[in-house]
């Protein structure tokens, strides 16, 4: 049976949790989080995301939310994306801490998508990301219907291109003024894998849960 058709978005919408990390669709009440967040990692956000015309201070605000979560909504219906809020469950709190999108869907023989993040600084280095994009990752191989993933990354950006090495992302190709980003236009390094790469142990999820065992 096909894993699509008229009416039907294969793998949406999902709510994915490891431990204290969890993915979910956006909610309309996001939007002061989301702001949040975002205003407050100007500086570590800034140097890696594409170049939009208006301030930052303006660009996150609520209301410029109301925008993005129109646009992920969209684009989740349409079966183009898989867009998560990433947050970090604390006790009984659930704080928002981050986004991944599995984006730029193509199905048929294609069967592919692009996949983008950003986190908070402040919970930086605690394994959040790598557990997000694993979770992630699993859900689009095993419930989304994708065969293949890939991340595109500066080559200056050490701490989001060891997150992809950790896991097991092949590097294989070199694009050359790629995006604009913070104002110019940005070379980047493409990472791939594939759904057999992965289905032998148990899923990326299982393997980043190996890394983690031996790694400390």
């Amino acid at each position: 049976m096909s894993l699509w058709g008229p009416g039907r978005i294969p793998g949406w919408p999902a709510v994915l949790a490891d431990g204290p990390v969890l993915l979910r669709p956006y909610r309309r009440s996001d939007a002061a989080a989301w702001s949040e967040v975002r205003r407050a990692n100007r500086q570590w956000l800034t140097p890696w995301e594409s170049s939009l015309p208006g301030s930052w201070y303006e660009l996150n605000s609520p209301a410029a939310f109301r925008w993005v979560h129109r646009d992920q909504r969209r684009s989740a219906r349409t079966g183009e994306g898989l867009p998560f809020a990433v947050c970090l469950r604390e006790g009984d709190r659930e704080r928002l801490v981050g986004h991944l999108n599995v984006g730029s869907i193509v199905r048929r023989a294609f069967c592919s998508g692009y996949v983008g993040y950003w986190v908070d600084s402040r919970v930086a280095g605690r394994g959040v990301i790598p557990t997000a994009l694993a979770l992630a990752v699993d859900h689009a191989f095993e419930v989304a219907g994708l065969h293949r993933v890939e991340v595109n990354i500066r080559p200056e950006n050490r701490p989001s291109r060891r997150v992809v090495e950790k896991l097991g992302f092949r590097e294989e190709s070199y694009h050359v003024r790629y995006m604009h980003i913070d104002g110019a236009w940005r070379d980047h390094i493409g990472y791939a894998m594939t759904s057999d790469e992965v289905v032998a142990e148990g899923g990326l999820l299982a393997r980043w849960h190996r890394i983690r065992a031996t790694t400390g």
